[in-house]
């Protein structure tokens, strides 16, 4: 009895294991190739492009393992280039069966890619191969969480780049290799090739792959590139990489030219010496992007401060506080359309250093460089800038600020202001965008009180003080500082009292140039300067006097004529005339012609038989002057010597008045 009802047991069991060892016997010998045609016909639809897969393997163990050989996603239909978009030597994909079987969990601890080949191609007319179109319809049902994946291996990767907008072809070879300590494998990623026609090369290391998508846990990165003389280092961690939530890393970056920067960021930045900077970049969830700790050096000049970038406004909003212990005017040359830096800049190339020459060697002074606002557009600025000493390319400076504000493309400065010794050059400039090429600017300067020997302590020549004031107005339209002050309308007012003629004009106008115009003013190599006023009016780039008075000890000196800004020549005249005078002395009146950067110091030849002709005396310009007083008083205070000298005029008649002469 008892043995009839054991046998139908066992004979349930026995066909139970003959069942599964017949399954396995199946999954063994099965072609799981007969599956190939099901699954391009998937892929292909699902991507928007013809998928081939070359064999189909199923390894059965505790985690099975899926293996595809010869993989390829071509390129999308008409699309012409040498190769596939991805070839995949063989994919391997183990699944962890019990986890499905349990608690219908689809988990993949490991996903290896062994020689994975991409191609991703840009053409000309904006085309590429990597935007994926998917055609097939989705599939139906509540979507799940997707799987989870434990790792992901990558061997011999290679991706190949081209890009002719930002003029780019290199390659990249991709693989992951094992952490110490037992971490997962550590992202390697070698550059080499091609972009915006330099050489590229690095290398960057990061964690494991899959931990790109882990957003509790912050990314390692350590960058490492080099594009042409640019070199640039990032290290740090990164939150939350797939979607850039934050970011915290050490940045490093140096080259010959700031501009080289622009094709490698996107965002403007002009032409400058060679360089170095580092900063504590930290980017914020709510996407906002600081630069902290800035400290560098930019040619002679040495920068440092922070910035931060909202993006949130269009455009994005920039506010930057920037300082610096000593700024060097010729390292931002550039900005006015000049060529920026010096000649002995250490690691300056070949190339630069030629063109510092070039622009030396020039005929003109005035920078004919276009100038390029409209690149400013890429976001409003607010500038807060403040330096201790400025190196000028003549005469040195003290501290400056300046407070700087770009929005839609037009700028303005307000105030800019410089001192110098006791006294500061404050300045207000606006400049915005007229039409596809030219700028609309306009600059208002005011010299108040300036010490004329903290301008000439450089050349160590200067003896005694000396005080300047003044006001300079242009405005003007144009391409490049050349056009707009060629073209201008404006006017310049200077006024000095006390001081050195000769420290004055030989330091400010060249050794060679002020030692022959004081020769031929017939003036000591040294006098004492009472006053200097000079009123100049500027209409459509023509520079022309209405008063030029210089009272020194001997003498009284006037002139007349004007500068053409549009042309850079000089046609003057000056008459000297001795307050002491004696027959036969008196110098003739001098003509000062060539151009701005190169002048010339002559007699004038008609009045050579004439001997210089009759005094003028100050009573011809008593009335230019006395409406000249208020901005004198403004620019030198009360009680100097300017107004004394309008005094005199008043108080005294002139004899010589109305008599001839010029001014």
């Amino acid at each position: 009895m008892t043995t009839g009802r054991v046998r139908p047991r066992h004979s349930l069991l026995g066909a139970l294991l003959i069942a599964v060892l017949a399954l396995v016997a199946l999954v063994a010998v099965w072609n799981w190739d007969w599956f190939i045609g099901p699954a391009q016909r998937l892929a292909s639809a699902r991507l928007g492009r013809p998928v081939h897969l070359g064999h189909l393997h199923l390894r059965l163990a505790r985690d099975p393992v899926l293996e595809v050989d010869g993989l390829v996603i071509d390129n999308p239909p008409g699309f012409a280039a040498p190769g596939p978009f991805v070839r995949i030597a063989r994919l391997r994909v183990t699944v962890d069966a019990l986890a499905y079987l349990r608690r219908r969990a689809l988990v993949v601890p490991l996903i290896a890619i062994d020689r994975p080949e991409v191609n991703a191609i840009a053409l000309a007319d904006g085309r590429n191969n990597w935007t994926l179109a998917s055609t097939g319809a989705a599939p139906s049902g509540r979507a799940g969480a997707g799987p989870q994946i434990g790792e992901l291996r990558i061997a011999d990767g290679h991706v190949h780049a081209v890009d002719p907008k930002v003029k780019a072809d290199f390659g990249m070879d991709v693989a992951t290799r094992e952490a110490a300590g037992g971490e997962k494998a550590q992202l390697v990623v070698q550059v080499h090739g091609t972009y915006n026609d330099q050489q590229i090369a690095g290398q960057f290391i990061g964690g494991a792959v899959l931990a790109l998508r882990d957003r509790a846990s912050p990314y390692p990165v350590d960058l490492a590139l080099a594009n042409g003389a640019t070199r640039l280092s990032v290290r740090g961690t990164v939150q939350d990489p797939l979607a850039l939530a934050g970011a915290d890393v050490k940045l490093e970056v140096a080259g010959q030219n700031l501009g080289n920067l622009t094709p490698l960021t996107g965002l403007p930045a002009p032409a400058t010496p060679p360089y170095r900077l580092t900063a504590d970049a930290t980017y914020t969830p709510d996407r906002r992007l600081r630069l902290d700790h800035i400290d560098g050096t930019l040619g002679h000049s040495d920068i440092h401060g922070s910035l931060s970038v909202d993006p949130a406004p269009t455009p994005p909003q920039v506010d930057a506080d920037l300082a610096s212990r000593q700024i060097d005017l010729s390292d931002f040359a550039s900005l006015i359309g000049g060529e920026p830096g010096r000649a002995d800049v250490p690691g300056e190339s070949a190339a630069q250093r030629q063109r510092v020459v070039q622009a030396d060697n020039s005929p003109y002074l005035l920078p004919h460089a276009p100038l390029d606002l409209p690149r400013l557009k890429f976001a409003d600025v607010s500038l807060h800038y403040r330096a201790e000493h400025i190196a000028g390319k003549f005469v040195p400076l003290d501290d400056v600020t300046a407070d700087v504000a770009i929005k839609d493309g037009a700028i303005r400065a307000h105030p800019i202001s410089v001192g110098v010794g006791r006294g500061r050059i404050v300045a207000e400039l606006a400049a915005a965008p007229a039409g596809t090429h030219a700028i609309e600017a306009r600059s208002d300067v005011e010299f108040r009180q300036v010490d004329l020997a903290r301008m000439m302590a450089a050349t160590h020549s200067f003896a005694g003080a000396g005080t300047i004031g003044g006001r300079a107005v242009v405005a003007g339209t144009g391409s490049s500082v050349a056009d707009i002050l060629g073209g201008g309308n404006g006017e310049l007012k200077l006024f000095m009292t006390g001081g050195d003629l000769s420290s004055l004009l030989v330091d400010l106008s060249g050794l060679e140039f002020g030692s022959a115009l004081l020769s031929a003013l017939g003036l000591p190599k040294k006098t004492a300067v009472r006053c200097l006023v000079a009123d100049y009016a500027l209409q459509h780039g023509m520079l022309n006097t209405r008063t030029l008075l210089l009272d020194t000890e001997q003498a009284n000196v006037t002139g007349k004529g004007g500068v053409n800004l549009h042309s850079e020549t000089i046609d003057y005249q000056i008459r000297t005339e001795p307050k002491h005078f004696t027959f036969g002395s008196l110098p003739a009146p001098i003509d000062i012609t060539g151009t701005l950067k190169h002048p010339a110091v002559a007699p004038d030849p008609k009045a050579l038989a004439v001997r210089g002709g009759l005094a003028v005396g100050l009573g011809v310009l008593l009335t230019p002057l006395a409406a000249l007083l208020p901005t004198i008083q403004l620019g030198l205070g009360h009680n100097n010597d300017c107004e004394a000298v309008i005094h005199e005029a008043t108080s005294t008649p002139d004899p010589a008045a109305g008599k001839g002469g010029g001014h």
